[in-house]
């Protein structure tokens, strides 16, 4: 803030806006499709937005110390962020990077998150589990749809939905940890329809009832 009390912007404000600028004038062609239109009417200030906590004087301060009384929320970019998940995801709405002090750990709701990029270390496996988590899930459309293999397929499902995180050292551990225990879940399925997958098991097919 300057001395007259207005919201300045601050270092990562300024990278982010200057590494942005750069890399879309990098990628920007003459083809104007609509999605470069969509690009080319989205200011840098206005494309990232932020959820942190505020006095009640509207000063941002550290959400950790956002426990007492005198403290509030910064309300605009909290709905936006948490709640309004129809607007977030419209193209009406120019955000598109948010700095979050704990969003991914609060509960937000909104299935297309396909980068993050966490800024503080951290040790707490849980903790990663509620952020990674959050990129993990089948992107919706502007209708709300579940972009799934019935949707687009299977050679291009993949393609679309996928995360990037882009972390510390702290996750190598973390990602060795999950993938093995992802592993361990997709081995015990079954894998090949055999004789002994059906055994004990009913099976109910055309109005029949078959027991193995």
């Amino acid at each position: 803030y300057d001395e007259e009390g207005q919201e300045l912007i601050g270092e990562y404000g300024k990278i982010f806006e200057e590494e942005y600028v750069n890399y879309l004038n990098e990628h920007l062609n003459i083809f104007d499709s609509s999605y470069q239109a969509y690009l080319r009417n989205i200011e840098a200030t206005r494309t990232h937005n932020g959820y942190f906590s505020i006095d009640k004087q509207g000063k941002s301060i550290n959400s950790s110390l956002a426990r007492g009384s005198d403290l509030t929320d910064d309300i605009s970019a909290y709905d936006l962020i948490l709640k309004n998940k129809e607007r977030l995801l419209s193209f009406e709405e120019p955000t598109r990077f948010i700095f979050s002090h704990s969003a991914l750990r609060e509960g937000w709701d909104n299935p297309n998150v396909f980068q993050i990029c966490t800024l503080k270390q951290t040790s707490n496996t849980t903790t990663k589990r509620q952020e990674v988590g959050r990129g993990l899930r089948l992107c919706v459309n502007t209708n709300g749809d579940r972009q799934d293999s019935d949707a687009l397929g299977e050679a291009y499902v993949h393609d679309l939905n996928t995360l990037t995180v882009v972390a510390s050292e702290s996750y190598q551990s973390f990602v060795t940890s999950l993938q093995n225990d992802i592993k361990e879940d997709l081995y015990e399925r079954p894998t090949l329809l055999n004789i002994a997958f059906f055994e004990n098991k009913t099976v109910y097919s055309n109005e029949q009832v078959k027991t193995f």
